[in-house]
Protein backbone atom coordinates (compact mmCIF):
# COMPACT_ATOMS: atom_id res chain seq x y z
CA UNK A 1 0.00 0.00 0.00
CA UNK A 2 1.06 3.60 -0.59
CA UNK A 3 2.51 5.72 2.25
CA UNK A 4 0.45 8.46 3.76
CA UNK A 5 2.53 11.41 2.58
CA UNK A 6 2.88 14.33 5.00
CA UNK A 7 1.50 17.42 4.62
CA UNK A 8 4.10 20.14 3.20
CA UNK A 9 5.83 22.26 6.08
CA UNK A 10 6.34 25.67 5.39
CA UNK A 11 7.65 26.90 8.33
CA UNK A 12 10.83 28.40 7.70
CA UNK A 13 13.76 29.44 10.57
CA UNK A 14 12.69 30.44 13.59
CA UNK A 15 12.95 34.45 13.89
CA UNK A 16 13.25 35.39 18.09
CA UNK A 17 12.87 38.96 18.94
CA UNK A 18 16.05 39.41 20.42
CA UNK A 19 19.24 36.72 20.23
CA UNK A 20 19.48 33.01 21.24
CA UNK A 21 18.25 32.45 24.73
CA UNK A 22 17.73 29.28 26.97
CA UNK A 23 14.00 28.70 26.84
CA UNK A 24 12.22 26.56 29.94
CA UNK A 25 12.19 23.04 28.87
CA UNK A 26 8.84 22.69 30.93
CA UNK A 27 7.25 25.55 29.41
CA UNK A 28 8.04 23.81 25.60
CA UNK A 29 7.64 20.47 26.66
CA UNK A 30 5.74 18.56 23.80
CA UNK A 31 5.16 21.30 22.00
CA UNK A 32 6.53 19.99 18.60
CA UNK A 33 3.91 18.01 16.24
CA UNK A 34 6.45 16.10 14.79
CA UNK A 35 7.21 14.06 18.49
CA UNK A 36 5.47 11.17 20.13
CA UNK A 37 4.77 12.58 23.91
CA UNK A 38 4.79 8.73 26.21
CA UNK A 39 3.47 8.45 29.94
CA UNK A 40 5.87 5.99 31.14
CA UNK A 41 3.98 3.69 33.61
CA UNK A 42 2.23 5.18 36.36
CA UNK A 43 4.76 7.95 36.17
CA UNK A 44 4.36 11.56 35.79
CA UNK A 45 7.39 11.44 33.52
CA UNK A 46 6.71 12.67 29.94
CA UNK A 47 9.33 12.46 26.80
CA UNK A 48 9.30 13.26 23.46
CA UNK A 49 10.16 11.20 21.34
CA UNK A 50 11.40 12.25 17.28
CA UNK A 51 9.75 10.42 14.34
CA UNK A 52 11.33 9.73 10.90
CA UNK A 53 8.68 12.41 9.18
CA UNK A 54 8.31 11.06 5.32
CA UNK A 55 8.41 13.44 2.60
CA UNK A 56 5.40 15.11 1.27
CA UNK A 57 4.92 12.96 -1.79
CA UNK A 58 4.51 9.29 -1.61
CA UNK A 59 7.65 7.23 -1.17
CA UNK A 60 6.13 4.61 -2.64
CA UNK A 61 4.54 3.76 -6.27
CA UNK A 62 3.42 0.66 -7.64
CA UNK A 63 4.98 -0.47 -10.79
CA UNK A 64 1.82 -2.57 -12.94
CA UNK A 65 4.32 -4.37 -15.21
CA UNK A 66 5.96 -6.25 -12.41
CA UNK A 67 3.90 -6.16 -9.77
CA UNK A 68 5.47 -4.84 -6.99
CA UNK A 69 5.78 -1.37 -5.12
CA UNK A 70 8.85 0.07 -6.21
CA UNK A 71 10.30 3.33 -3.88
CA UNK A 72 10.33 5.59 -6.83
CA UNK A 73 8.37 9.12 -6.33
CA UNK A 74 11.57 10.79 -7.85
CA UNK A 75 12.52 8.56 -10.45
CA UNK A 76 14.39 8.89 -13.03
CA UNK A 77 15.93 12.09 -11.52
CA UNK A 78 16.12 10.46 -7.86
CA UNK A 79 16.82 6.54 -7.87
CA UNK A 80 14.77 4.40 -5.65
CA UNK A 81 18.06 3.33 -3.82
CA UNK A 82 19.27 6.68 -3.00
CA UNK A 83 15.96 7.57 -1.44
CA UNK A 84 16.19 4.14 0.18
CA UNK A 85 19.19 4.63 1.74
CA UNK A 86 18.96 8.00 2.45
CA UNK A 87 16.07 8.65 4.04
CA UNK A 88 15.05 4.96 5.31
CA UNK A 89 18.63 4.63 6.33
CA UNK A 90 20.69 7.46 6.95
CA UNK A 91 18.15 9.86 8.37
CA UNK A 92 16.22 7.62 10.27
CA UNK A 93 19.68 6.81 12.44
CA UNK A 94 20.10 10.79 12.94
CA UNK A 95 16.51 10.34 14.34
CA UNK A 96 17.25 7.24 16.41
CA UNK A 97 20.38 8.70 18.01
CA UNK A 98 19.08 11.68 18.71
CA UNK A 99 16.02 10.30 20.43
CA UNK A 100 18.79 8.51 22.80
CA UNK A 101 20.75 11.11 23.24
CA UNK A 102 18.22 13.53 23.94
CA UNK A 103 16.46 10.68 26.32
CA UNK A 104 16.35 11.81 30.06
CA UNK A 105 18.33 15.39 30.11
CA UNK A 106 16.95 19.18 29.99
CA UNK A 107 16.26 18.31 26.06
CA UNK A 108 13.88 16.38 26.74
CA UNK A 109 11.08 17.80 25.11
CA UNK A 110 12.41 21.30 23.42
CA UNK A 111 11.55 21.47 19.98
CA UNK A 112 13.84 20.61 17.10
CA UNK A 113 14.60 24.00 16.75
CA UNK A 114 15.58 24.58 20.61
CA UNK A 115 17.54 21.22 20.16
CA UNK A 116 19.52 22.87 17.51
CA UNK A 117 19.87 26.36 19.30
CA UNK A 118 20.76 24.97 22.45
CA UNK A 119 23.24 22.39 21.73
CA UNK A 120 25.03 24.73 18.78
CA UNK A 121 26.35 26.40 22.20
CA UNK A 122 28.15 29.09 20.02
CA UNK A 123 30.31 26.79 17.96
CA UNK A 124 31.63 24.32 20.93
CA UNK A 125 28.93 21.51 20.13
CA UNK A 126 27.00 19.59 22.48
CA UNK A 127 26.20 15.70 21.29
CA UNK A 128 22.62 16.00 20.40
CA UNK A 129 23.84 19.35 17.87
CA UNK A 130 24.67 16.91 15.15
CA UNK A 131 21.98 14.83 14.72
CA UNK A 132 19.35 17.12 15.29
CA UNK A 133 20.90 19.82 12.65
CA UNK A 134 20.56 17.01 10.53
CA UNK A 135 16.95 15.66 11.40
CA UNK A 136 15.99 19.45 10.68
CA UNK A 137 17.73 19.68 7.59
CA UNK A 138 17.03 16.35 5.70
CA UNK A 139 13.27 17.26 6.61
CA UNK A 140 13.71 20.80 5.31
CA UNK A 141 15.69 19.29 2.18
CA UNK A 142 12.71 16.79 1.10
CA UNK A 143 9.74 19.16 1.47
CA UNK A 144 12.55 21.59 -1.27
CA UNK A 145 11.45 18.56 -4.11
CA UNK A 146 8.89 17.01 -5.37
CA UNK A 147 8.40 14.90 -8.31
CA UNK A 148 8.10 16.82 -11.93
CA UNK A 149 9.69 19.89 -9.96
CA UNK A 150 12.21 21.95 -11.66
CA UNK A 151 11.27 25.20 -14.06
CA UNK A 152 11.67 28.56 -12.84
CA UNK A 153 9.85 30.45 -10.06
CA UNK A 154 6.87 33.20 -10.73
CA UNK A 155 5.57 36.30 -8.41
CA UNK A 156 7.37 38.04 -5.86
CA UNK A 157 9.85 34.72 -5.37
CA UNK A 158 11.46 35.69 -9.15
CA UNK A 159 10.96 39.57 -8.73
CA UNK A 160 13.30 39.21 -5.36
CA UNK A 161 15.87 36.61 -7.36
CA UNK A 162 16.14 39.32 -9.95
CA UNK A 163 16.68 42.13 -7.39
CA UNK A 164 19.43 40.46 -5.42
CA UNK A 165 21.04 38.40 -7.99
CA UNK A 166 20.50 39.87 -11.25
CA UNK A 167 18.62 36.99 -13.21
CA UNK A 168 17.53 33.68 -12.36
CA UNK A 169 20.38 32.67 -14.81
CA UNK A 170 22.49 34.00 -12.59
CA UNK A 171 21.36 32.75 -9.45
CA UNK A 172 21.32 29.52 -10.49
CA UNK A 173 24.84 29.76 -10.97
CA UNK A 174 25.65 31.10 -7.93
CA UNK A 175 23.81 28.28 -6.49
CA UNK A 176 25.13 25.29 -8.01
CA UNK A 177 28.79 27.40 -7.28
CA UNK A 178 27.96 27.02 -3.78
CA UNK A 179 27.05 23.52 -3.88
CA UNK A 180 29.90 22.28 -5.98
CA UNK A 181 32.48 24.10 -4.20
CA UNK A 182 31.69 22.76 -0.26
CA UNK A 183 34.48 21.07 0.36
CA UNK A 184 33.36 18.13 2.01
CA UNK A 185 30.37 17.23 3.44
CA UNK A 186 27.66 19.85 3.69
CA UNK A 187 24.70 21.91 2.23
CA UNK A 188 23.95 24.80 0.08
CA UNK A 189 21.02 27.20 0.66
CA UNK A 190 18.98 29.82 -0.69
CA UNK A 191 18.21 32.32 2.70
CA UNK A 192 16.06 35.06 3.28
CA UNK A 193 18.33 37.60 5.14
CA UNK A 194 16.71 40.08 7.24
CA UNK A 195 19.29 43.19 7.47
CA UNK A 196 20.11 43.09 11.39
CA UNK A 197 22.83 44.57 13.24
CA UNK A 198 23.82 41.91 16.21
CA UNK A 199 25.38 44.52 18.37
CA UNK A 200 23.51 46.06 21.37
CA UNK A 201 24.64 49.78 20.40
CA UNK A 202 24.03 49.95 16.71
CA UNK A 203 20.92 50.49 14.80
CA UNK A 204 20.50 50.93 10.91
CA UNK A 205 20.43 54.17 10.02
CA UNK A 206 18.40 54.12 7.05
CA UNK A 207 16.49 50.60 7.00
CA UNK A 208 14.83 50.07 3.87
CA UNK A 209 12.81 47.08 2.51
CA UNK A 210 15.56 46.71 0.41
CA UNK A 211 17.45 45.64 2.81
CA UNK A 212 15.89 42.27 3.60
CA UNK A 213 17.92 40.57 0.97
CA UNK A 214 17.70 36.67 -0.13
CA UNK A 215 21.61 35.36 -0.29
CA UNK A 216 22.93 31.68 -1.41
CA UNK A 217 25.57 30.27 1.55
CA UNK A 218 27.08 27.12 2.19
CA UNK A 219 26.90 25.35 4.84
CA UNK A 220 29.66 22.50 6.34
CA UNK A 221 28.86 19.42 7.63
CA UNK A 222 25.62 19.84 9.92
CA UNK A 223 25.22 23.50 10.23
CA UNK A 224 22.58 25.20 8.77
CA UNK A 225 21.03 28.71 8.72
CA UNK A 226 18.96 28.58 11.79
CA UNK A 227 22.45 29.26 13.08
CA UNK A 228 22.51 32.65 11.63
CA UNK A 229 19.27 34.13 11.68
CA UNK A 230 18.17 33.50 7.96
CA UNK A 231 14.99 31.98 6.87
CA UNK A 232 15.84 28.95 4.71
CA UNK A 233 14.04 28.66 1.40
CA UNK A 234 15.79 26.39 -0.67
CA UNK A 235 18.64 23.25 -0.01
CA UNK A 236 20.88 20.90 -1.53
CA UNK A 237 22.30 18.14 0.56
CA UNK A 238 26.46 17.94 -0.99
CA UNK A 239 26.87 14.84 1.55
CA UNK A 240 27.93 12.05 -0.53
CA UNK A 241 25.26 9.52 0.34
CA UNK A 242 22.77 12.37 -1.15
CA UNK A 243 24.03 11.08 -4.33
CA UNK A 244 27.09 8.73 -4.72
CA UNK A 245 24.64 5.33 -5.84
CA UNK A 246 23.06 7.79 -8.61
CA UNK A 247 26.19 9.70 -9.20
CA UNK A 248 29.38 8.71 -7.99
CA UNK A 249 31.53 11.29 -7.69
CA UNK A 250 30.05 14.01 -10.37
CA UNK A 251 28.31 16.46 -8.02
CA UNK A 252 27.76 19.08 -10.13
CA UNK A 253 25.99 16.42 -12.25
CA UNK A 254 23.32 15.48 -9.19
CA UNK A 255 23.20 19.33 -8.83
CA UNK A 256 22.09 20.27 -12.33
CA UNK A 257 19.49 17.61 -12.23
CA UNK A 258 18.58 18.77 -8.66
CA UNK A 259 17.71 22.71 -10.09
CA UNK A 260 16.31 21.13 -13.15
CA UNK A 261 14.23 18.40 -12.41
CA UNK A 262 13.70 18.34 -8.63
CA UNK A 263 13.27 21.82 -6.99
CA UNK A 264 9.54 22.80 -5.61
CA UNK A 265 9.00 26.66 -6.38
CA UNK A 266 6.31 26.28 -4.72
CA UNK A 267 7.42 25.23 -1.50
CA UNK A 268 10.49 27.55 -1.84
CA UNK A 269 8.12 30.79 -2.46
CA UNK A 270 5.52 29.88 0.12
CA UNK A 271 8.46 29.91 2.30
CA UNK A 272 9.35 33.08 1.19
CA UNK A 273 5.94 34.49 2.35
CA UNK A 274 5.64 32.65 5.35
CA UNK A 275 9.41 34.34 6.22
CA UNK A 276 8.48 38.13 5.18
CA UNK A 277 5.19 37.57 7.69
CA UNK A 278 7.79 36.53 10.12
CA UNK A 279 10.15 39.30 10.14
CA UNK A 280 7.06 41.58 9.89
CA UNK A 281 5.67 40.54 13.19
CA UNK A 282 9.13 40.59 14.97
CA UNK A 283 9.54 43.96 14.03
CA UNK A 284 6.05 45.25 15.04
CA UNK A 285 6.84 43.24 18.49
CA UNK A 286 10.19 45.11 18.84
CA UNK A 287 8.68 48.44 17.95
CA UNK A 288 5.98 47.58 20.36
CA UNK A 289 8.60 47.08 23.04
CA UNK A 290 10.64 50.01 21.98
CA UNK A 291 7.73 52.43 22.42
CA UNK A 292 6.95 50.63 25.88
CA UNK A 293 10.31 51.46 27.23
CA UNK A 294 10.29 55.26 25.93
CA UNK A 295 6.91 55.75 27.80
CA UNK A 296 8.42 54.45 31.28
CA UNK A 297 11.40 56.41 30.87
CA UNK A 298 9.64 59.72 29.49
CA UNK A 299 8.64 62.29 32.42
CA UNK A 300 5.31 63.22 32.88
CA UNK A 301 3.87 65.88 30.50
CA UNK A 302 3.51 69.22 31.80
CA UNK A 303 -0.50 68.61 31.38
CA UNK A 304 -0.38 65.80 33.92
CA UNK A 305 1.81 68.07 36.15
CA UNK A 306 -0.58 70.82 36.16
CA UNK A 307 -3.60 67.93 36.71
CA UNK A 308 -1.66 67.14 39.82
CA UNK A 309 -1.47 70.83 40.88
CA UNK A 310 -4.67 71.52 40.25
CA UNK A 311 -6.11 68.51 42.47
CA UNK A 312 -4.06 69.38 45.37
CA UNK A 313 -5.37 73.24 45.28
CA UNK A 314 -8.96 71.64 45.18
CA UNK A 315 -8.10 69.56 48.47
CA UNK A 316 -6.80 72.35 50.31
CA UNK A 317 -10.33 74.91 49.64
CA UNK A 318 -12.53 71.74 50.67
CA UNK A 319 -10.19 71.57 54.10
Amino acid sequence: MLATPAPISLTCARLPASGRRWISPRRLLCRDKRRTCLRKGNSSLITAKFELKPPPYPLTSFVQQSGFYSESALEPHMSRETLEYHWGKHQRGYVENLNRQIGGTELDGLTLEDIITITYNKGDFLPAFNNAAQVWSHDFFWETMKPDGGGEPSGDLLELIKRDFGSFERFVEEFKLAASTQFGSGWAWLAYKANRLDVGNAVNPCPSEQDKRLVVVKSPNAINPLLWDYCPLLSIDVWEHAYYLDFQNRRADYISIFMEKLVSWEAVGSRLEMAKAQVAEREREEERRKREKEEEQTPPSEATKMFLESNDGDDSESE
